[in-house]
């Protein structure tokens, strides 16, 4: 199977905000799935859901091969579940440059093959945005699921509350197909529920148009 994308399709995979939030000029959002990866709420977000003086926390992808060195005790999916978008072929440059712009904080460009939900349709070769465990905004000390969903609770930036984030992806994840799911996601959006209840407090708005980081 080749590994690199067809020069006449230009395909990208949303793991995080671009499944809710899509990118501008798709033609064609079809939800799938890839391989090799665990999705974390471990890369820092300084200017969208958090601050430099106290970053937000959003999602970036793990290899499974760095991912067992971490000693991480959450637990890890099978597969992680996104959106693959195809890009008007005359507006792929432009997509290009304001996903760049988007990249700013901490992540790098990979290429994945997205596997479709129907098993009989071939895999579908995507650029994605990943925040590796080697960039300045990765969070080195994994924290407890209970100190990690405080913490997204606690976080706001100019994109607006950081449980914002975590609950649109949770239920984004769990409408894209009756098998997609999240586990670690999930047990934050629970804890963090939780938290809304107990505090009172529902979601502010943002102070800013929101435009994400690309944590795909």
């Amino acid at each position: 199977m080749t590994t690199e994308q067809s020069p006449d399709e230009y395909w990208l995979f949303g793991y995080g905000s671009l499944i809710w939030k899509p990118p501008p000029h798709y033609d064609r959002r079809i939800p799938g799935y890839i391989k090799g990866y665990v999705r974390r709420f471990w890369q820092s977000s300084e200017d969208h859901r958090g601050t430099p003086e106290a970053p937000g926390r959003v999602v970036t992808l793990i290899s499974r091969s760095n991912w067992e060195k971490l000693n991480d005790h959450h637990e890890a999916d099978d597969v992680i579940w996104g959106v693959a978008y195809r890009i008007e072929k005359p507006k792929v440059e432009e997509v290009k440059k304001y996903l760049d712009i988007r990249e700013i904080n901490g992540y790098s460009i990979h290429t994945v093959p997205v596997h479709q939900a129907d098993p009989t349709l071939p895999p579908i070769i995507t650029t994605v945005y990943i925040g590796t465990p080697d960039n300045p905004q990765f969070v080195k000390d994994i924290p407890s699921a209970d100190d990690l969903a405080r913490h997204i609770f606690d976080s706001r930036g100019p994109s607006g509350e950081n449980r914002e984030y975590l609950l649109h992806l949770h239920a984004a994840i769990m409408e894209l197909h009756p098998r997609s799911r999240d586990n670690h996601i999930a047990e934050l959006a629970e804890i963090v529920n939780m938290l809304i209840a107990r505090d009172g407090r529902g979601f502010s708005d943002p102070s800013t148009d929101e435009q994400e980081e690309v944590e795909s």
